[in-house]
């Protein structure tokens, strides 16, 4: 797999910092051979949240572009679980303490008295985690819609915004799933969100960026921390009319394409995950080490680029693999 970042360098700028996702490793990742191209020396540290983070900083850079090339390789399995809601229990004070990190808003993960009273309207007096995790998943998935179904008519957030998705009903992975974990923290149910990219069978082999996807993990005692993705399920709860102007984009949306409603992958998204993803960070609101200028990051699904003390998006991803044979 190879991660390709290219920064545009201003003729005046002074100083670039870097900061870049590389692929974490969990209990269904491997990562194996990484290796990291660059005419700049990179280190490596920890963000706010854990994950690992790539550095680099060019003081008076003296070329007009920088590169960075990731390649490595991974095995991944599927994260599969059984998640029976009478395997787990409600969430203790205790329990709730401990996890208070993931009972916070963030800047655009909003809690507010409208968010909350429409949580206790779809969770009702349910307080076994699972059972309300399911109620807020399929009212989320139920009541948005994916903008890639009609783009000329829908479109995402900049920046992946809870309030956007539920005043639009739209947005794209990190809108819908920023909803459902407003819900989640609002319902006293600790959520965090998980970016990576999907593997799309389409892309095997082809020099195309690959983009990013996210999704939720919420916690349930006894069960631990399971996955959640609304906004999957969302593309498989209907039959989308498939157009010219939709059909690649929705197919490029799942990892596995897309060839009509399917409620078993409805089910499926809750608790469990395919493969064919690799995981780039978690969390909302990092705070970057070594720190930046202005404070937290809204998310780190590809690189965040500072230019003299301001962010910069001159920049293009490129995230390619190519499938080993088995």
């Amino acid at each position: 797999m190879t991660n390709l970042l290219t920064i545009q360098v201003p003729q005046d700028a002074k100083n670039v910092r870097i900061w870049f996702a590389v692929p974490q490793e969990d209990a269904d990742t491997i990562v194996h051979d990484f290796k990291v191209t660059s005419a700049v020396p990179v280190r490596y540290d920890t963000d706010s949240w854990g994950n690992r983070i790539g550095y680099a900083e060019v003081a008076t850079p003296a070329q007009n572009q920088l590169t960075i090339q990731e390649d490595f390789e991974l095995t991944r399995s599927e994260t599969h679980n059984v998640v029976d809601a009478a395997a787990t229990r409600p969430l203790t004070d205790a329990e709730r303490s401990a996890l208070s990190r993931f009972l916070q808003p963030t800047t655009y993960i909003v809690v507010n008295d409208h968010m909350k009273k429409l949580a206790a309207s779809i969770v009702g007096n349910e307080t076994n985690p699972v059972l309300a995790m399911r109620k807020l998943y399929d009212w989320t998935y139920q009541n948005v819609n994916y903008w890639v179904k009609d783009p000329d008519h829908l479109k995402a957030s900049a920046v992946g915004s809870s309030e956007y998705c539920l005043s639009s009903k739209t947005g794209n992975c990190t809108d819908i799933n920023s909803l459902l974990s407003s819900l989640a923290i609002s319902s006293g149910i600790p959520v965090r969100m998980v970016y990576g990219s999907l593997f799309k069978p389409t892309l095997n082999g082809v020099d195309s960026d690959a983009s990013y996807h996210c999704w939720v993990e919420f916690f349930a005692p006894r069960l631990g921390w399971i996955p959640a993705d609304a906004s999957l399920a969302n593309i498989y709860a209907e039959d989308i009319k498939l157009t010219e102007q939709n059909k690649k984009l929705v197919t490029l949306t799942t990892s596995t394409g897309y060839n009509g409603s399917d409620a078993g992958k409805v089910n499926f998204y809750f608790g469990n995950l395919d493969e064919r993803r690799v995981v780039w960070s978690m969390g909302r609101d990092l705070m970057m080490q070594p720190a930046r200028e202005d404070g937290p990051v809204n998310s780190l699904s590809k690189v965040y680029v500072e230019i003299d003390g301001k962010q910069s998006t001159n920049w293009t991803r490129k995230c390619s693999y190519t499938e080993a044979s088995l």
